[in-house]
């Protein structure tokens, strides 16, 4: 067990519980940047996902933590606002960034990376090993 003992304690020294709380602190933050900026943190994440390259609205939904449902009516709006758009590829339809959503995604791509760096560099040392211990706890496909 952890070095938490006190009865009552549980969440403290609970792994769940701690990733839940160490994210949310992490990306409060950047998220007070995305509201400055009229951005929604679900609209964030798929600009991020598609950054670099399209894809299937299920993989999408899956790198983006919604449910495929939500991520479609999420889709339509962003490509009513000329952020996205679908691209029929054979049977398949992958969502591609527009360029005005290239250019978004860009311009906070920055922004997280600056605020990762800014976080990080005060755990300098542990860094990398705390990566590498997260992608371990993802599975493969997810």
């Amino acid at each position: 067990m952890g070095a938490v003992t006190e009865p009552g304690a549980f969440v403290e020294d609970y792994l769940l519980a701690l990733l839940a709380r160490a994210s949310h602190a992490a990306s409060a933050g950047f998220h007070a940047r995305l509201r400055a900026l009229g951005v929604a943190v679900p609209v964030w994440r798929v600009l991020a996902s598609l950054s670099g390259q399209p894809r299937q609205v299920g993989e999408l939904s899956r790198l983006c933590l919604m449910q495929q449902p939500t991520m479609s009516k999420l889709l339509d709006r962003m490509a009513a606002e000329g952020l996205v758009r679908r691209e029929r590829q054979g049977r398949a339809v992958r969502i591609a960034l527009t360029p005005e959503g290239a250019a978004l995604a860009a311009r906070l791509v920055a922004e997280a990376r600056a605020h990762e760096a800014a976080l990080l560099a005060r755990h300098a040392e542990g860094a990398p090993a705390l990566k590498a211990l997260l992608r371990a706890l993802i599975p493969p496909s997810g």
